[in-house]
């Protein structure tokens, strides 16, 4: 939280002065309006019109100043609130792979939806009128000592009184928080779920659970916050009972000196309105210093800031000259073992397929090449370099994945092979061509241009395989990793697409299969045949 206001002290100083201004006017019109009343009762009615007037103008000019503000406001919390999900996309990247994965798409999604908005709720706002707030009190505190210094001691001793008061509960209100940003995280990952499998519920007549799971996700998210909300209205009627009777306090001590002629009789009116501003900003100050510390675990996911990320400027590992070594690899998943003392080696330029059934580590491989899963023994090195001393991103520069189930963005078909990237029409057609695409969108009216829907739902499965394809051709990947890649294509289509990879001298093709015919064995530099690991038996 800290970070952010550092970092945006200046929009924060420009709003929070005009706040300030505006809380200053505020309190001379009630001085104002002293004179104002004063005027009135002893029946000096020209007084009373001068004041009046000035009255009027000072609440124009102070209505336009908190217009302002409002507008400065909106701006700095828009500008902060990107920020947040900025670090919150940094934060995400500097995950592993299997990091990444073990959490699902709806908990991040919480995080940069609903976890943003409730920073902006719990910290944002109550941050500009924290700071508003004191300047009234300070105002206001002024103002009364103009007045008389007795009137001072009162406010002080109010200040003390609400300054101990939130004290108090700050833990309770900070572990509330913290139950709320968990309930909701957990929700949304339930509630995406859930609506994945209406299809299924609905063809199977459970749509009596579909409301039952819904209703109880609902009410599982809303119950923390209900908690969290109903004790914060407690806590702030427990400090509006103080409130109300330091004001009633001030107000026997206003009436007192005006009494005794020690202030004019016009402050009776508006000296309760300096008091209250000094109690009740205070009051708000309290309520605003428990919503901050609720606010604190919604900051806890981000664990890298803009101003701490480095950018990769030196791409560490050179381009694979003579070969891929494995050398004696060993993966598993939890107690689950998949590969055993794996050796084998891709030399470069080489076509290399891995057949085996499922679950012999076919996949698997790949990802370890990939450097998805750094976790395991023995040893992979590129051109003789460990690569255990690089990191993911270094290996993706010079490789591609092709995975069966392919994922294309929401938008257009061009936009999914670029990557927003610039290429030359040479280079798109010969991607367009050797994918097998380039006759799918001459049917197409939008060609290139065409929409390919959520998650590539307008879209054939092949289609969707033979524009992922043609991603990885166009970026030029001197390694192209392909797990069932071809899976939905045609026969015929699948043959003009894997002739294409074979015939590249420069591309190293690492190829996933279930099943090669032995005519389509013969085509590559060399076929490996995985087995499953073997689970040894226990003792005894």
């Amino acid at each position: 939280m800290k970070y952010y206001v550092k970092k945006n002290w200046k929009m924060i100083a420009l709003t929070t002065s005009f706040g300030l201004l505006c809380e200053g006017i505020y309190v001379i019109l009630q001085l104002i309006m002293m004179q104002s009343f004063d005027a009135a009762i002893h029946l000096d009615f020209r007084k009373f019109l001068l004041w009046t007037a000035v009255e009027v103008g000072g609440y124009m000019l102070y209505l336009t100043l908190a217009a302002v503000e409002g507008v400065l406001e909106a701006r700095t919390i828009r500008s902060m609130n990107n920020q947040v999900r900025h670090d919150l996309y940094l934060s995400l990247l500097d995950k592993t792979h299997a990091v990444y994965h073990s959490q699902d798409t709806g908990e991040y999604i919480s995080w940069l939806t609903t976890n943003v908005k409730q920073i902006e709720h719990l910290a944002w706002a109550p941050i500009f009128s924290c700071v508003q707030q004191a300047g009234l009190i300070v105002w206001c505190i002024l103002a009364l000592i103009s007045l008389h210094w007795l009137m001072l001691v009162a406010g002080l001793v109010s200040a003390a009184v609400m300054l101990v008061v939130p004290k108090l509960f700050q833990k309770r209100m900070e572990r509330l928080g913290e139950a709320c940003a968990a309930a909701e995280a957990e929700g949304v990952s339930k509630l995406k779920d859930l609506l994945s499998g209406f299809d299924v519920l609905r063809s199977f007549g459970h749509a009596d659970r579909f409301l039952n799971q819904g209703d109880a996700v609902s009410d599982q998210m809303e119950e923390p916050n209900c908690r969290r909300s109903g004790t914060q209205s407690s806590l702030s009627c427990f400090t509006g009972f103080f409130s109300v009777s330091l004001q009633i306090f001030q107000q026997v001590v206003t009436v007192m000196l005006a009494f005794q002629g020690k202030i004019i009789l016009g402050a009776m009116v508006s000296a309760s309105n300096l008091t209250a501003g000094i109690v009740n900003g205070l009051r708000t100050i309290a309520n605003h210093r428990m919503s901050l510390a609720s606010a604190k675990p919604y900051f806890k996911n981000i664990t890298v800031h803009t101003d701490d990320a480095q950018a990769v400027t030196d791409t560490g590992l050179e381009q694979v000259n003579s070969a891929i070594t494995v050398e004696n690899l060993s993966f598993q998943y939890g107690e689950k073992p998949i590969l055993q003392d794996l050796s084998l080696q891709f030399r470069k330029g080489g076509k290399y397929a891995l057949t085996g059934p499922s679950g012999c580590g076919k996949s698997t491989l790949l990802k370890l090449l990939l450097g998805w899963l750094p976790d395991y023994g023995g040893t992979i090195r590129f051109d003789g370099k460990d690569a255990k001393d690089f990191t993911p991103e270094q290996f993706q520069q010079q490789m591609s994945y092709i995975e069966q189930n392919v994922f294309l963005f929401n938008s257009t078909i061009r936009d999914n092979i670029t990557l927003g990237e610039t290429f030359t029409d040479a280079q798109m057609e010969k991607a367009l061509r050797d994918s097998a695409l380039i006759g799918d969108l001459a049917a197409m009216p939008d060609g290139l241009d065409t929409a390919v829907g959520e998650e590539g739902g307008s879209l054939s499965g092949g289609q969707k395989q033979r524009v992922a394809i043609a991603r990885a051709l166009i970026h030029d990947r001197s390694i192209l990793l392909v797990d069932e890649g071809t899976s939905a294509l045609d026969q015929k289509n699948a043959d003009i697409v894997e002739k294409s990879l074979l015939a590249n001298p420069e591309l190293t093709l690492i190829l996933v299969s279930h099943h090669l015919t032995p005519e389509r064995k013969e085509q590559f530099t060399r076929v490996y045949d995985l087995q499953p690991a073997v689970v040894q038996p226990l003792a005894g």
